[in-house]
């Protein structure tokens, strides 16, 4: 049974940093394609950043570019979100997922079959 838990959300003001973290069990990140994604209020979900398996690429949203960055500690199984520059419209609820390790990645909501329940980071101005 594949369970991803998110962690570190938390309420930071504007220009503040915030890194939040992934935990899987049940099922590798380094065989996976795995996403960030991120709710805010009264929007829909959305891609953030996200990195396939195969090719080792990393993905980032034109939003959070320069901003974001993604890792990964394959001995911990666990996947980071490092956010610098943090604006209020970063106000969201951020999950993580992963699908079954297709070879072909895909960044939309439907190619991942796994998810988190999801953290709260809230940027104040």
């Amino acid at each position: 049974q594949v369970q991803l838990v998110e962690s570190g959300g938390a309420a930071v003001q504007a220009g503040g940093s915030l890194r939040v973290s992934c935990a899987a069990s049940g099922r590798a990140f380094s065989n996976t394609n795995m996403g960030w994604f991120r709710r805010a209020p009264g929007k829909e979900r959305e891609f953030v950043a996200g990195r396939g398996w195969y090719s080792g690429r990393l993905e980032y949203a034109d939003s959070v570019k320069g901003r974001f960055s993604l890792s990964r500690d394959n001995a911990k199984n666990t996947v980071y979100l490092q956010m610098n520059s943090l604006n209020p419209e970063d106000t969201a609820v951020y999950y993580c997922a992963m699908d079954h390790g297709s070879p072909c990645v895909s960044w939309k909501i439907s190619s991942f079959d796994y998810w988190g329940q999801g953290t709260q980071v809230t940027v104040s101005s």
